[in-house]
């Protein structure tokens, strides 16, 4: 088995680490994951609906790998993890911890609360600038990369904040 190590060097990212795991249900399939590979239909069974939302959630924080195996069904879409540990090396300020820590531990509820308003602020779909959003929003980018990070159905790639498809 190959060794990699998930080095965690932005201070956002500490959000969607410790996210991978806050539930029972997460931290049993991040257990699960970790020692073998295991299809959808297992998870399904085993976890039903919160799992293959945390399923998707690990896919998204790319903390998981898939293959096809061959099953007595045919074909099937196997996952398990990808890293067999974490190196976390980072510097921030006080300010950036404190958004972090927020972002981390905020209700579900008010987590939705953030997702509506960023998606209320693309139009057609289309993604929204950082800079705008945390301006709006009246919070920092830090605090806004802690949301976006801990969000299953946002993501950044480059200055903008997306959906992720399918959502």
């Amino acid at each position: 088995m190959v060794s990699r190590i998930k080095v965690v060097n932005d201070i956002g990212e500490l959000v969607s680490i410790f996210h991978a795991a806050d539930t029972d249900v997460k931290r049993r399939l991040l257990l699960d994951l970790a020692s073998s590979w295991v299809t959808m239909p297992q998870i399904d069974e085993k976890y039903g609906t919160l799992g293959k939302k945390a399923l998707l959630y690990l896919d998204k924080i790319k903390l998981i790998e898939s293959q096809w195996i061959t099953s007595e069904k045919g074909p099937e879409k196997a996952y398990h993890t990808y890293y067999t540990s974490v190196q976390i090396n980072l510097l921030g300020s006080m300010g950036e911890l404190a958004d972090i820590i927020y972002a981390t531990t905020f209700s579900d509820a008010d987590l939705e609360k953030y997702e509506e308003g960023i998606k209320g602020m693309m139009v057609g779909g289309e993604g929204v600038f950082m800079g705008e959003v945390a301006e709006k929003l009246g919070i920092s980018q830090t605090l806004l990369r802690g949301i976006v990070k801990r969000s299953s159905i946002l993501q950044i790639k480059g200055f903008k904040i997306e959906l992720i498809e399918g959502q």
